[in-house]
């Protein structure tokens, strides 16, 4: 039986643009270089809440508001599936890059889900297919 992993993500959102976190190498190829939510696995005894408030502050040294759940997914990949909870979020200051190959901010219309990582996909495609919808709903 696969192992299954419980994750979170934050979607940061500033002036119509989304912060992407590019992956580095990996031992799972189907994940190396693509982007994904700044986040990481629920740790036991943490809330989805209290899980994303550490990731961030791990991997951006950065302090965020997190605000109600955007989405969740599973995703079935095939050495381990995951339950991916993103959830929007509010940067309070400045961040750092910690841990990704790159950090960008990618406009809305400009995502692909293509680009990132397997799980995240379905999650840009809602993201833009509600930018189109609602162009200008989110700041």
């Amino acid at each position: 039986m696969k192992k299954h992993l419980n994750v979170v993500g934050a979607l940061i959102i500033r002036e119509g643009k989304v912060l992407a976190a590019r992956r580095g190498e990996s031992p799972y190829a189907y994940v190396a270089h693509k982007y994904e939510f700044v986040g990481g696995k629920i740790e036991q005894g943490e809330s989805p809440q209290e899980a994303l408030h550490r990731e961030l502050r791990e991997e951006l040294r950065a302090e965020a508001s997190v605000g109600e759940l955007f989405e969740t997914v599973f995703h079935d990949y095939p050495d381990f599936c995951i339950t991916l909870s993103v959830y929007r979020c509010t940067l309070k200051e400045g961040y750092e890059n910690t841990e990704h190959e790159e950090l960008r901010w990618i406009p809305l219309q400009d995502l692909n889900a293509a680009d990132w990582a397997p799980a995240d996909g379905p999650i840009v495609k809602n993201l833009r297919s509600r930018h189109r919808g609602e162009s200008g709903a989110f700041g």
